[in-house]
């Protein structure tokens, strides 16, 4: 077992856990496969709360160096060889776009902010859902880039998509409630529940994600909200038809279900391929999330929220005073800058660009591996494969140097559905994103070789 020595005074509890462990992990310590305390027996041991264990054991989840099985505990997912020990992995783990398009925007974005005539007002609070310039920008790109056309006096600025998650179900739920979601979904609401004390009831999918008579069967537990990502679904990358989000759309009015609609990577997927949001198909009982920070620029830290009624607005404004008193100001007027002058359309172009040409590679190298793609434009692949095979394969991969998204990270209910995702949007290069997909290739099938060469 784990027994961390800690050194009061150098920086947090929690900072200190995260990094001792990462270190451990990193210099053999901890080998692969080798269980952690449990929480409760660690927090006791170290005579700090459970909670702080913990966030460490989730970060450490979110980082590839664990994974956790319900009923058995957390265990280290593998560890970096001698050649690669003393630099970063290859990242397969988390979902941003590399490309050069935002920063070399970001010059011409500055001084033009700088004659804007609204500048002075930024430098204050802005108004709880936001300034207006920012929300109709907001709705702009909404209209444009998501195909939804929103109501801009329903729109509240945010920090980001998880800040927008964090308004809707502080809004709608209360600690034990229960929140329907796919069976596989976003790490951040699996982070968001925790931290709410919300349960989380995994929902059967196919090809094109949620199952109609899945969230019918979830009503009937007496959940009444829903979280889902119709476009681009993460983490299988799905997409679901126009027809099954009229089916969901009915089984929620007719069950009395708020959902709760993740659309940030709409914009990766054409207006010929993309349906209407499944908002537009009920918009009296849906949340709206949208962000600028896979197409745009993550470090903005903007995102839109629109909320389905006047009600529900009023709701979302009491926890914006509570979370962050007011929405973030110069991020959200970078990006409204960018969408009012065209330059949003660019520097997404060539996000699209960027993933398009990193897609062809990940089929050139894995292909049957990868399910689907459903379309031509995706930054993450899914592949499917039972929960024991899929831990194995990441921990080969990160022994090899290449950090994966394993299991226990995005599983809801790993009696439905398991396997390993891949963003490949996060390499640095393409040289990195192909050494890392022939290492992810050869760890599927258990031969080293060639892989661990390639890091060399």
């Amino acid at each position: 077992m784990w027994h961390p020595k800690l050194r009061r005074g150098d920086g947090s509890i929690y900072e200190q856990l995260v990094e001792t462990l990462a270190r451990d992990v990193a210099a053999g310590t901890l080998a692969a496969g080798a269980q952690l305390p449990p929480q409760r027996d660690l927090a006791y041991e170290l005579k700090i709360g459970v909670g702080t264990v913990t966030k460490v054991y989730a970060e450490a989840r979110r980082r590839g160096l664990l994974t956790a099985h319900v009923g058995r505990g957390s265990f280290v997912a593998g560890t970096a060889p001698d050649s690669v020990s003393n630099s970063e992995p290859i990242d397969f783990l988390h979902n941003v776009v590399t490309h050069g398009a935002a920063p070399a925007r970001l010059d011409a974005a500055l001084q033009a902010i700088r004659k804007r005539s609204d500048i002075a007002a930024h430098v204050g609070y802005a108004p709880p859902l936001g300034f207006d310039a920012h929300r109709r920008a907001g709705a702009k790109y909404l209209r444009e880039f998501v195909g939804f056309d929103a109501n801009w006096r329903r729109l509240v600025v945010c920090q980001g998509g998880q800040h927008a998650m964090a308004l809707a179900f502080a809004s709608l739920c209360r600690p034990g409630d229960t929140v329907l979601t796919e069976a596989a979904t976003f790490a951040g609401m699996k982070t968001l529940a925790e931290q709410l004390g919300l349960r989380l009831l995994g929902l059967g999918m196919d090809e094109q994600g949620l199952m109609p008579d899945a969230v019918d069967r979830g009503a009937a537990t007496g959940a009444k909200v829903l979280y889902t990502i119709p476009t681009l679904q993460n983490p299988t990358g799905r997409l679901m038809s126009a027809k099954r989000r009229g089916e969901i759309a009915a089984v929620a009015r007719r069950r009395k279900i708020t959902i709760v609609e993740d659309d940030i990577y709409a914009p990766f997927v054409s207006t010929q391929q993309r349906p209407a949001p499944l908002s537009a198909y009920a918009p009296e009982r849906s949340f709206h999330i949208a962000s600028l920070s896979k197409a745009i620029a993550p470090g903005l830290r903007c995102g839109y929220l629109i909320a389905p009624t006047d009600a529900a607005l009023e709701g979302v404004v009491r926890c914006v005073r509570a979370f962050s008193y007011a929405p973030p100001v110069f991020g959200a007027l970078i990006g409204t800058q960018w969408i009012e002058d065209g330059s949003a359309h660019e520097i997404c172009d060539a996000a699209r660009r960027s993933v398009a040409e990193r897609l062809t590679v990940a089929r050139r190298i894995l292909g049957p591996a990868i399910e689907g793609p459903y379309v031509p434009i995706a930054p993450h692949v899914w592949l499917p494969m039972s929960d024991l095979d899929a831990e194995r394969v990441a921990g080969r991969a990160l022994r090899q140097g290449v950090a994966v998204t394993p299991p226990s990270i995005p599983i809801v209910d790993a009696a439905q559905m398991s396997g390993l995702r891949l963003c490949i949007g996060a390499p640095a290069d393409i040289a990195s994103l192909e050494r890392g997909l022939k290492i992810v290739r050869h760890a599927l099938s258990g031969d080293p070789g060639e892989g661990l060469n390639a890091v060399v």
